[in-house]
Formats: structure tokens, C-alpha cells, sequence
């Protein structure tokens, strides 16, 4: 059997890619419209970087990354390769609803974003067996929920609603023998559970074409109780023992840091003092006294874990190793190989910023200095000025942002994270090289799915697949 072939739209540098990649998956064509992030697919995916030059549409051929806008493609050739999966995360920022006056309102009418009617178009064309779908969390809510219902309804009775879509995208692809999904998975995961060091959010929704099924359901039910398991991180430890930024910037499991760990913190022994606020006052009280300077209690502590055994440690800390040699990170510092791409350079900041720094400790923010002369403006961020913390999962790494925001080390001595870095937190290998200025990666990094987390995902699309095969 041959490998399972993938269709990747809105496909950025490729993190959830990647994933696929690395799981054993064929990517057959991916497409964005920018062309650094297109470039840097180009680059790990050993994929032709092909341009859409034309004013009308642009037929793409296997083994592309198309650098066009998604409207311009014509899917007809691609389908002619029994495409297995189609995964992208399509922004959807320009659904709304349009309601008339009061007096004459007639209902609701949902305006489709155009970008996600075009993935709703490619599934409608392509009919994989299987789709994955990504976006923010917010599109649950957005338009009290109306655009996410219109989504699920969409994909599940495509059958139906693809006439109307198609009126959306003005285009004029036939309706016949057009199957819809059944959803195996609608949620909000924190990709923390996989082994992310990073508390990150995403909206994943996962069908499967509705033929494959049938009425089997019995293996309905098997399917989607296969991918929560994954998606809820059953399957491993990481929800009570998450994986942490000092684990993956040192390369080693977190038992053998201690000597590391205790070094960077005792650097924050009397910053109360510099600082003198009744917050610096109420942080000595509250989270340097009740420091351990041992790195199993005091991470204990910091994730909130009341029990455990040592045997579930010892599992759990294999789980650490197991996933730091899966990232090729184990016994390798970040920063300490042959990266090339220009994103183990330290950004270079101003001294009132490395002073301010200097006196907010690792998870505090901003907020720490307000009211003294390092006071920064920014209330209602907390992203603001935040430092990571080296025992816990960083916050979500932006893509965008101004001062304050780039993401800053937990060691008292240093100050934003290298672009590297952030790629670590995100579960990028560290061969995995990218193209762009620092402002165009740093979007690039920040817009990823985390790798690792594209791979637990692409190991359940996987699964699904053998299972309808077989049934």
C-alpha cells in the first residue's frame, strides 16, 4: 500500500505539515499566498516553489507549493491523484451575519468568509476521505456561534450546501455524487497535552466522508472514541506532566537540570527589593518563599500537581526523554548546532527594556513594575512584557505584536527569545530552516500548528484510515 496523500491549503512554513511529513504522509500540493512562508515550504518539503502569474485561474500540478491566491486554483488536475486527506486552517475573519432592519428583518443570513468557502470548495472537488480543519478558538462564538453552527453544517451536509457555497466562490464545478463528512472530532485542544511545551489553543474539527461510513455505527463510534483518546492526550502523560521550555532550550529531561535550574533562579533573589511595590512584596511572600530550589518540587508545584507516585514519574520522565529524542533536541542546547538560517541571533534591545526586564520575574508581567519607573503602558495585556517560566508551558507564542510583545527568557540575564527559540517552543526541528526577514519569521513561527502536535494528529488520521479501509 502506498502512502496516504495530502492536499495542504493556507499551509504557512508547514508546521501542521510537518507533521504529516514526519508520520509517514505524502504531501501532494500545498499553497500559500505569502511568498516568504512559501519559500520556507519550498525549502524543508523539497517541493517546486510554482507562482500564480495569470490574471484568471491557475491549475497546479503534484509536487508544488503554489504561491497564489487560493481563488485562482483549479483543483481538476489535483483530483485526478485520489487525494486521501485535505488539512489547512482558512482564516475565516470575514464571516458575519447580515440582518436587515427590525421591521423587515427576514432571518439571519450567514456571509461565508470567502477564503473558507474555497476549503469548503476544495473538499467538495477533491472528496478526500478524510479532511482536518484548524482555526482560533474564537470562531466557536464569533457571531454568537452562528458562523461556527454554518461551518459544522456545511461540512456535514456538503451534499446540500455545496449549491450554495458555490454561489459564494463563483464557481461551476457539477454537484453530482458530492458526499458529506461525519465529524469524529469538534473542539478546542490545548496542544500542551501532546508534548508542546507551550499552552497553545486551536479549534481542530476532523471528518470523514460520509460513504466510508455509511451506516456502520459501530465503527463510528470506535473512530471518534480512537481520536479522543489522542486529542485529549489520554494516550500520554503530558496533561499532568507537561513538557517544559527549560527542558527543550537545555536538550535534556528534566530530572538531570537541576544544577541549571537553581542557577537561573537564584539570580532573582532580592528583586523585591530593587523593585519595592507591595506586588514585589506579595510575590516574595507567595512564590520565592515557597521555592524549594529542587526542580521536581518546585515543577511539581508550579503545575499544580498534589499527587503522585514514583513510578508515574519515572513514566513520565522516560515520556520527556522519548519526546526531546523525537525532536532531535535531547543533548542539544538550543543554538548549539549548525542552525544557518539566521534565527539563533539575540535580538537586540534597548537598555530601558533590558532594565525593566530585569526586574519581572519568570510568569509575571508588566503589571510587576507598574507604579515604578520601569512602569510600561499596557493594562488588560498580559502578554505584555511576560516572561516565560522554566517549569512550566510557555503562554502561545505570538505571530504579531508590538514592543512587549515578542515573547521574553526566563533567565534574569536575558531578554527576548531568539527566534529559535520560539521555534523550539513550537516543536520545529532544528533542521528545519526558514526564509524571510526576522519580522516575516516571527509571523511564520507564530502562525504555526506546532509540529509535534500536526504529528499526533496525522498518527489519528492515520488510524481512521486503516479502519475504514479494513471495514
Amino acid at each position: 500500500m502506498g502512502r496516504f496523500k495530502v492536499v495542504s491549503l493556507f499551509s504557512g512554513a508547514g508546521g501542521l505539515d510537518w507533521g504529516f511529513k514526519e508520520a509517514g504522509f505524502e504531501i501532494v500540493l500545498a499553497n500559500d499566498i505569502l511568498e516568504p512562508a512559501a519559500l520556507t515550504y519550498s525549502r524543508n518539503f523539497g517541493l517546486k516553489l510554482s507562482s500564480c502569474r495569470s490574471q484568471g485561474s491557475c491549475v497546479p500540478m503534484p509536487g508544488e507549493v503554489l504561491l497564489c491566491d487560493i481563488e485562482k486554483m483549479d483543483l481538476t488536475e489535483i483530483k485526478k491523484h485520489d487525494i486521501d486527506v485535505v488539512i489547512g486552517g482558512p482564516p475565516c475573519q470575514d464571516f458575519s451575519i447580515v440582518r436587515g432592519p427590525e421591521a423587515k428583518r427576514r432571518g439571519i443570513k450567514v456571509k461565508r468568509g470567502k477564503l473558507y468557502a474555497h476549503f469548503v470548495r476544495a473538499l467538495a472537488v477533491l472528496q478526500p476521505k478524510v479532511f482536518v480543519f484548524e482555526n482560533v478558538p474564537g470562531l466557536m462564538s464569533a457571531n454568537g456561534g452562528l458562523a461556527y453552527k454554518t461551518v459544522i453544517e456545511d461540512f456535514q451536509k456538503l451534499n446540500l450546501r455545496w449549491g450554495e457555497v458555490r454561489r459564494d466562490v463563483q464557481v461551476g464545478n457539477d454537484t453530482n455524487n458530492i458526499h458529506g463528512y461525519y465529524l469524529v472530532h469538534s473542539g478546542v485542544v490545548d496542544f500542551a497535552r501532546f508534548g508542546v511545551p507551550q499552552h497553545r489553543e486551536r479549534l481542530i474539527i476532523i471528518g470523514v466522508r460520509a460513504d466510508l461510513i455509511k451506516h456502520n455505527v459501530r465503527l463510528l463510534l470506535e473512530v471518534r472514541s480512537r481520536i479522543e483518546d489522542v486529542i485529549a492526550g489520554r494516550r500520554w502523560f503530558f496533561r499532568k506532566y507537561p513538557l517544559t521550555p527549560i527542558e527543550v532550550f537545555e536538550g535534556k529531561p528534566l530530572p538531570d537540570l537541576q544544577r541549571e535550574y537553581a542557577e537561573v533562579m537564584r539570580k532573582w533573589e532580592g528583586v523585591w527589593n530593587d523593585v519595592g511595590t507591595q506586588l514585589a512584596t506579595k510575590w516574595k511572600r507567595e512564590v520565592w518563599d515557597k521555592l524549594t530550589m529542587n526542580i521536581i518540587r518546585d515543577y511539581l508545584t508550579a503545575n499544580g500537581v498534589d499527587s503522585s507516585s514514583e513510578l508515574e514519574l519515572e513514566e513520565a520522565w522516560t515520556e520527556h526523554r522519548s519526546v526531546l529524542e523525537e525532536l532531535k533536541y535531547l543533548g542539544r542546547p538550543v543554538c548549539s548546532g549548525s542552525v544557518t538560517d539566521g534565527t539563533c541571533s539575540q535580538p537586540a534591545d534597548s537598555v530601558e527594556v533590558c532594565e525593566r526586564l530585569r526586574r519581572i520575574p519568570p510568569d509575571e508581567n508588566h503589571e510587576f513594575v507598574r507604579g515604578t519607573k520601569w512602569e510600561v503602558e499596557g493594562r488588560g495585556i498580559s502578554l505584555v512584557y511576560r516572561r516565560i517560566h522554566p517549569l512550566k508551558p510557555s503562554y502561545t507564542i505570538a505571530a504579531y505584536g508590538g514592543g512587549g510583545t515578542h515573547g521574553y527568557h526566563y533567565d534574569r540575564d536575558r531578554t527576548t527569545l531568539k527566534l529559535r527559540e520560539k521555534a523550539r517552543l513550537q516543536t520545529f526541528q532544528d533542521s528545519f530552516s526558514f526564509c524571510g526577514s526576522r519580522t516575516e519569521i516571527r509571523a511564520q513561527i507564530g502562525e504555526a500548528v506546532p509540529p509535534l502536535a500536526g504529528k499526533r494528529i496525522a498518527e489519528a488520521v492515520e488510524e481512521i484510515l486503516k479502519m475504514v479501509e479494513q471495514a
